[in-house]
């Protein structure tokens, strides 16, 4: 009689100390878990063998990203209570050395090793990054991270992020039917333009430009000069053709370049967009000094950028195993009070922070959207397990926003002078008013 699942959840609620929210469904056709609950696909024993060799988020990640995980229902709320299961234990939950001390537990890592099958750990998927030895955030080491995220494809980036081609959270109005992604994208490089108080003639530096949305919408609504520096060839490349489509070869320029390496200053302002989470904390200070030195006195900065939760312990503060391995490799997130302090001990007088958390989580749910609706045409051009990393981070990442796990922040800065003198209007949030 097939009992796979049962045995599964069984066991896995032994070994958690709960019961599990999700229902499973076994590859023998069993099923057991709570009714009408979403339902946990183990398509074959693999997808056991692959948590046993790597338990929690990555063994978990290698099942899905591979095929032999999946979810009937509503992803959303299988990620939101799969991810409850780590939230509600919290940061002095025990160990998997700890727990496997309990006789009840070992005795259940016995049963789920049987039900394996042979013990040989599946090779991970290729979409994996592989690690090189060395330091990280490096020239190379942020060049080749960030070839392996947006190096997918730019006709990828196309169907999921649609005609703006910005990936960054949009500046939604209100949620409902009327509201596009694409007004929602151009509202919020608008406002991020507003807030740098761009006008004709002045220097923008838009630091991580992407496939150059930024520094376009700038040039075109705004007069002024841009340079972009990404360090994708293939966002270099569509970002190019844009600017010349656009007829803003004289206003625009796309380079590749680590921001490292601008020696062309003084900008006026810079806009660093959904590029900080790359910087990685150790180096933090000198992305901050460096931006501060590329700007004439009275300058500005918008930094926008995902920060996470503090923890009471930040010496434990581990990256995310899934993101790391699989989408954004050696990148980093901190706690928005850090980010302000960093900026602050670059000599930046932060003077508005704005957070934009819940207009992240509607803009995601956007793009799985688009994904899911573009599905065989993503699997072809990234491969299908491409495809899985996507949805997966993206939805997780919704789900994450939307109850306050992570957020994201755009932080205001200037290079005040030493007058004194920040050129800030006294009531600053009058973002939505054009100036002269």
């Amino acid at each position: 009689m097939p009992d796979a699942a049962l045995r599964l959840t069984t066991s896995l609620e032994q070994l958690l100390g709960t019961p599990l929210p999700v229902r499973i469904r076994a590859w023998d056709g069993s099923q057991a878990g709570p009714p009408g609950a979403p339902m946990l696909v183990v398509r074959n024993r693999r997808a056991l063998r692959r948590l046993l060799f790597k338990p929690g988020e990555l063994g978990l990640a290698r099942a899905w990203v591979a095929g032999d995980l999946t979810v009937e229902g509503d992803l959303y709320t299988a990620l939101d209570l799969i991810a409850g299961l780590v939230w509600e234990r919290g940061e002095d939950a025990p160990g998997l050395t700890q727990t496997l001390r309990d006789p009840g537990a070992r005795a259940a890592a016995r049963a789920l090793v049987r039900l394996a099958g042979p013990p040989l750990p599946p090779a991970p998927p290729r979409e994996e990054v592989r690690r090189l030895r060395g330091r990280t955030h490096t020239r190379r080491s942020d060049k080749r991270a960030i070839s392996h995220h947006y190096d997918v494809g730019n006709d990828f980036y196309e169907l999921v992020l649609g005609p703006s081609m910005v990936y960054s959270c949009a500046y939604w109005p209100a949620p409902g039917p009327g509201a596009t992604l694409e007004q929602a994208q151009r509202d919020k490089l608008e406002l991020v333009c507003r807030k740098l108080g761009l006008k004709p003639g002045r220097r923008l530096l838009d630091v991580g430009c992407g496939w150059g949305s930024m520094a376009i919408h700038a040039a075109r609504e705004h007069g002024v000069s841009a340079v972009g520096v990404t360090l994708s060839q293939e966002q270099a490349a569509y970002a190019r053709k844009r600017v010349a489509d656009e007829g803003l070869t004289d206003r625009v320029e796309i380079r590749v370049q680590d921001y490292r390496d601008v020696d062309d200053g003084p900008y006026d302002a810079i806009s660093s967009i959904g590029m900080a989470e790359h910087v990685g904390a150790a180096p933090y200070l000198e992305y901050a000094r460096t931006l501060y030195a590329l700007l004439g006195p009275g300058g500005r900065l918008l930094n926008h950028q995902i920060g996470r939760r503090p923890q009471r312990d930040e010496s434990t503060y581990q990256v995310d195993e899934f993101i790391d391995a699989y989408v954004f490799p050696d990148g980093e997130l901190a706690p928005i009070g850090t980010t302000v302090t960093q900026l602050e001990r670059a000599g930046f007088e932060v003077r508005d922070v704005e957070s934009l958390r819940e207009h992240y989580a509607l803009t995601l749910r956007r793009w799985v959207a688009n994904l899911e609706a573009h599905w065989d045409r993503a699997a072809r051009l990234a491969g299908p397990g491409r495809a899985r990393v996507w949805q997966l981070y993206m939805a997780a990442s919704a789900v994450a926003f939307e109850r306050n796990r992570i957020g994201v922040n755009q932080v205001l800065a200037v290079k005040t002078p030493e007058s004194g003198d920040s050129g800030m209007p006294l009531r600053a949030r009058t973002w939505g008013t054009r100036t002269a």
